[in-house]
C-alpha cells in the first residue's frame, strides 16, 4: 500500500527531487544573506524555482514554463508596497511589468485575511489586467508573514485554467516560508549594515569634534566651537550653548547661533521646569520636541534671541563628574520635526566629550591660577583657592586640608564650612592620617559608618556620605608628606581615577605652596628677629640712658620735698595745704617713677629661660578673672614640655590673648587652652567661640597701627604680642573666620631635653 502511495506522488510530480534540492539552495542562500549573497538575488531564485514547481505536467514535460511569479514586498506599519521591491520570473518576453498589487486586488486580500487565496476560488475578483494580457489565467496569491508580520506577497499565475495540485500548493507553501524568511532576515542584515554605517560616520563625526575641541585650550572658544560642531551634526542652524552658575542656579549663554547683529544674547534663565532648557536642565535627561507650540511645551518654551519663530528643539544636558551638571547643549530649528532620535544620540555623544573638554580647561585654568598665586605672600588665601577648584572640578560641596602638626597630630589649616580651623586629629588612627601613612589617595563609601571617620555626628549633621583623602607630598625623591587633602561629597559617590589624578595634581601644588610659605616664613622671621633684636638693642641703650636721667630728676623731687618738710616744718604745720600737696607730689613721682621702670621692662634684654607653661598660663588665667559664664577648656598643657621664653613677658602675651578672647565673648561661651607640640617646638592655641574677625581686618592685626587702633593707647596689645614671641624665637598664628570664633597659636622653642 506505502509503495503505491510513493508512485502515486512521484508520478503528480516527477521535479519534486530538483524542487527539493532548489529549497535547500535557497535556505542556504538566506541564511548567507549578507555574507556574498543579495536579498534579490535570492528572491529571484524563490519565484523561479516556484515557476518550475507548477510549471511541469504530471504527465509531460514542456521546454517553455507555461507559468510565471512576482513577488513585491510589504512594509506593515506602513500598509504600503514597495514600489521598487518588484522580484519575476517566467513571463513572456515584453509582457508588461505594470502589475502593481490593486487596492481590492487578490494581494490586498490576501494580506487582509492573511492566508492563502485561489483566483479560481474567488467569485467577483479578476486576475490583474496586465497578467491577463501576458496569459494568465489562474493564480495563486501567498501573504509572506513571519513573526505575525506581514512582509511581502508571492503571486505565481498558470496559463492554463488547471487548477493547482495538493502537492503543488504543498511545495509552494515551502517557497512562501522561505521568501517570508529572506525578506525578514534581509531588512535585519540591511537594517544592521544600514546602522553600522551610520554608526560608522557618527563615529567620524564624533572623532573630527575630539579633535577640534581638543584643540582649543581657551574657554569661550571651545563653547562655540562645541556648539557649532552640534550644529553640523544635526544640519541645524539655530542653538545655544548654556553654562550652570551653581551660585545662581542659573542658565547663562556662553554661544549663540544664528542670532542676527543688534539682538542681545537673552537673559540667564533659572534651572527649573519653567524653561525647556531649565527642564533639562533639572530633570538631567534629554528632551526631543518635535513640536514646540504643543503642550505643555507651548506654556514654557522661552523663545531663543534670533530674530525668528522655532517649532522643533533638541536639548540635552552636560552631566559632569560625580553627576554634577556642567550646562545644556541646545539646538532649535523653525520646522516642526526638525530632529531625530538619531541627531539626539549624536547629540548626547558630543555632550560627553565637552564634559571632558571643559573639565581639562578648567584643570588648566585652575592650575594657571594656583601657579600665578604660589608667588603671593597669603598662603590661606591659595589653600582656599586649591580648595574651591577642587570642589568645582569634582563636583563636591566639602573640603579641608589637614598639615601635620608632631609626630602623632594633624590640625586643620583651611576648609569650606563645616569645620572647625585648628581642630586635631590622630596621625595613626584616622582615615585622613592613614593616607598620609600610605602615600596615596583612599575613598570610603560612608563615613558616617566607618570605624576610624572620626566626627560622625559632624557627618551626620553636615550630610556627608562618601570622602576621598590624598596625601600632601613634596615631588622629591622621598615624598615628603606635609599634610592631607581631604573632600566630601553629599551622596554615595564612587570617585573616578580622574577625580583622584585631579586631586593627586592640586594637592601636590598645595605642598609646595605650604612648603614655600613656611621657608619663607621662617626666613622672614629671622630677619624680623634680627632687626627686632637690634631695634630693641638700641632702644634698650636709649631708655637705659632716659631712666637714669629720668631716675636723677624725678629722685631730685623726693630729696627736694624731704628738705621742705625737714626746714619748713614750723609752716607745714599751720598749713594742711602745703602739707597734702608736698606728699602729694613725693607719692606722684615715686608713681610716675614705677610707671616708667615697669614699662621699660618691655625694652630690656630678655633672659631666656625655661617657663612651665601651664603654670604661666594659670597665672595669666588668674588674672584676666574670666566670668563664671565663660566654659574653661584645658587640653595637653600638663604634658608639655618646657618652653624657652621671658616667664614675666610670656605672661603677659598669655595674658594680652586671653582677655581678647573674654572681650570678643562678651562674657559667655567657650574658651580653649591646648597645648601642642611638633618636634623642636611647643605651642599653646588660645580659642574662642566668639564671633571671629573679620578678613579684611586678619592681615593687618598684628600691625603697630592696629594695636593703637584698639586700645586708643599704646598699650600693651598684639602688636606687643607679636614682637615678644619673635624675642623669644617663636612665632604666632591666627585663624579666625565670621561666625566660628579665632584662634591664636603661640609657638616657641621647646626647652632641649637632656
Amino acid at each position: 500500500m506505502e509503495s503505491k502511495n510513493e508512485n502515486s506522488v512521484i508520478a503528480e510530480a516527477p521535479n519534486l527531487i530538483n524542487t527539493l534540492r532548489a529549497l535547500n539552495e535557497i535556505g542556504t542562500r538566506v541564511n548567507r544573506l549578507g555574507m556574498g549573497h543579495d536579498l534579490p538575488a535570492t528572491l529571484q531564485l524563490i519565484v523561479e524555482n516556484a515557476v518550475q514547481a507548477v510549471a511541469v505536467g504530471t504527465d509531460t514535460a514542456v521546454s517553455e514554463p507555461g507559468a510565471s511569479a512576482v513577488i513585491w514586498v510589504y512594509d506593515e506599519a506602513q500598509r504600503a508596497f514597495d514600489p521598487t521591491s518588484r522580484v519575476s520570473a517566467g513571463e513572456p518576453a515584453g509582457a508588461s511589468t505594470d502589475d502593481f498589487p490593486r487596492p481590492n486586488g487578490l494581494g490586498t486580500q490576501a494580506i487582509q485575511r492573511r492566508r492563502r487565496l485561489l483566483s479560481y476560488e474567488e467569485r467577483g475578483r479578476s486576475i490583474h489586467p496586465a497578467k491577463q494580457a501576458a496569459g494568465a489565467r489562474s493564480l495563486a496569491c501567498y501573504p509572506l508573514i513571519v513573526a505575525d508580520e506581514i512582509v511581502g506577497v508571492l503571486y505565481v499565475y498558470r496559463c492554463d485554467e488547471r487548477r493547482f495540485s495538493e502537492v503543488e500548493l504543498l511545495l509552494l507553501d515551502n517557497f512562501v516560508n522561505l521568501a517570508a524568511l529572506a525578506i525578514r532576515h534581509g531588512r535585519q542584515v540591511g537594517g544592521m549594515t544600514r546602522a553600522l554605517a551610520r554608526k560608522v560616520s557618527e563615529m567620524e563625526k564624533l572623532g573630527r569634534a575630539s579633535r577640534l575641541v581638543s584643540s582649543r585650550t581657551n574657554f569661550d572658544e571651545t563653547v562655540q566651537e562645541i556648539l557649532a560642531i552640534g550644529l553640523d551634526m544635526t544640519a541645524a542652524q539655530y542653538g545655544s550653548f548654556e553654562l550652570y552658575d551653581k551660585k545662581s542656579n542659573r542658565l547663562v549663554i556662553k554661544a549663540l547661533a544664528g542670532r542676527p547683529e543688534g539682538i542681545a544674547s537673552g537673559p540667564p534663565l533659572p534651572a527649573n521646569e519653567q524653561s525647556v532648557v531649565g527642564w533639562v536642565a533639572s530633570r538631567r535627561q534629554s528632551l526631543l520636541i518635535p513640536d514646540l507650540q504643543e503642550p505643555p511645551w507651548q506654556h514654557i518654551y522661552k523663545p531663543l534671541p534670533v530674530g525668528r519663530p522655532m517649532r522643533s528643539e533638541l536639548a540635552v544636558p552636560l552631566i559632569g563628574t560625580g553627576g554634577g551638571l556642567e550646562g545644556v547643549l541646545n539646538i532649535e530649528s523653525p520646522l516642526p520635526q526638525a530632529f531625530s532620535a538619531e541627531d539626539q544620540r549624536l547629540l548626547e555623544a558630543l555632550a560627553t566629550q565637552t564634559v571632558i573638554a571643559l573639565q581639562e580647561i578648567r584643570l588648566l585654568d585652575a592650575l594657571q591660577e594656583i601657579v600665578g598665586a604660589l608667588l603671593a605672600p597669603d598662603l590661606d588665601e591659595l589653600l582656599r583657592l586649591v580648595i574651591d577648584r577642587a570642589c568645582d572640578l569634582i563636583n563636591v560641596p566639602v573640603a579641608s586640608i589637614w598639615t601635620i602638626a608632631d609626630a602623632n597630630t594633624l590640625v586643620l589649616r583651611q576648609s569650606t564650612a563645616g569645620h572647625r580651623r585648628g581642630r586635631q586629629l590622630p596621625l595613626d588612627r584616622s582615615l585622613t592620617g592613614r593616607a598620609i601613612r600610605l602615600r596615596q589617595p583612599i575613598a570610603i563609601d560612608d563615613v558616617r559608618v566607618h570605624p576610624d571617620f572620626h566626627h560622625k555626628e559632624l557627618a551626620v549633621e553636615q550630610g556627608w556620605v562618601s570622602a576621598i583623602v590624598v596625601p600632601l607630598l613634596i615631588p622629591d625623591e622621598l615624598g615628603r608628606a606635609l599634610g592631607s587633602f581631604s573632600l566630601y561629597a553629599t551622596e554615595l559617590r564612587d570617585f573616578s581615577d580622574w577625580d583622584k589624578k585631579l586631586l593627586i595634581c592640586l594637592a601636590n601644588h598645595a605642598a609646595v605652596a605650604i612648603q614655600d610659605a613656611e621657608q619663607l616664613a621662617q626666613l622672614k622671621q629671622a630677619r624680623e628677629r634680627q632687626a627686632t633684636a637690634e631695634t630693641f638693642a638700641a632702644v634698650g641703650d636709649v631708655a637705659a640712658n632716659l631712666l637714669h636721667q629720668l631716675n636723677n630728676k624725678v629722685g631730685a623731687i623726693s630729696a627736694r620735698v624731704q628738705g621742705i618738710e625737714d626746714k619748713c616744718a614750723d609752716v607745714l604745720g599751720t598749713s594742711p595745704y602745703l602739707e597734702n600737696n608736698l606728699r602729694e607730689i613725693e607719692a606722684s613721682a615715686r608713681q610716675a617713677m614705677n610707671i616708667v621702670r615697669e614699662s621699660m621692662t618691655h625694652l630690656r634684654p630678655l633672659e631666656r629661660q625655661p617657663v612651665n607653661l601651664a603654670l604661666c598660663l594659670e597665672r595669666a588665667l588668674r588674672r584676666a578673672a574670666p566670668q563664671p559664664a565663660v566654659r574653661i577648656v584645658q587640653t595637653g598643657l600638663i604634658e608639655l614640655p618646657c618652653a624657652l621664653a621671658g616667664e614675666q613677658q610670656l605672661e603677659m602675651v598669655f595674658y594680652n590673648l586671653i582677655d581678647n578672647a573674654l572681650k570678643a565673648m562678651d562674657g559667655q561661651g567657650e574658651l580653649r587652652l591646648t597645648g601642642v607640640w611638633s618636634g623642636a617646638e611647643v605651642g599653646v592655641i588660645v580659642a574662642d567661640s566668639g564671633p571671629g574677625i573679620a578678613p579684611e581686618i586678619q592681615p593687618h592685626l598684628f600691625e603697630f597701627a592696629a594695636t593703637k587702633a584698639q586700645t586708643q593707647q599704646l598699650g600693651f596689645g598684639l602688636w606687643w604680642v607679636k614682637t615678644f614671641v619673635d624675642r623669644f624665637g617663636g612665632r604666632v598664628q591666627v585663624e579666625s573666620a565670621p561666625g566660628q570664633g579665632s584662634a591664636f597659636t603661640v609657638w616657641l622653642p621647646a626647652e632641649k631635653s637632656t
